[in-house]
């Protein structure tokens, strides 16, 4: 989801949007889902939520894997069409370089207006 959908939505509503969006794009509907969380989702095959997912479902583990690699590519793009902001550094995760770059610069297209770090 992007910056826009989360914030019209929230991030809880865009997560859970985003995964049923994925379960639509199946080819072959899945036998079960397994979401790592708590967070249910209305599927026509059992949910099993799995609290610390990724330390407990090699399953998980390698999708947090995926997803994580994917948006540290993503980060490294804005890191291009941002630079202020330093994102291949911290990849948007709010610290201390993050907020004072938001701070000096005000936040860039890609932020979400729905979250305000408190600055340094």
């Amino acid at each position: 989801m992007d910056e826009k959908t989360i914030d019209e939505i929230n991030i809880f509503q865009a997560t859970r949007k985003a995964m049923l969006e994925a379960l639509a794009k199946l080819e072959m509907p899945p036998d079960y889902v397994i979401v790592d969380g708590r967070m249910k989702i209305a599927t026509k095959c059992p949910v099993k939520c799995i609290i610390g997912g990724d330390a407990k479902c090699l399953s998980i583990a390698a999708a947090s894997i995926v997803a994580k690699v994917t948006r540290d590519r993503i980060m490294a793009e804005y890191d291009r069409l941002y630079p202020q902001y330093g994102f291949k550094q911290h990849k948007g995760y709010a610290t201390l370089s993050h907020k004072r770059a938001l701070r000096v610069h005000g936040p860039s297209a890609i932020h979400r207006n729905s979250f305000h770090p408190k600055f340094c």
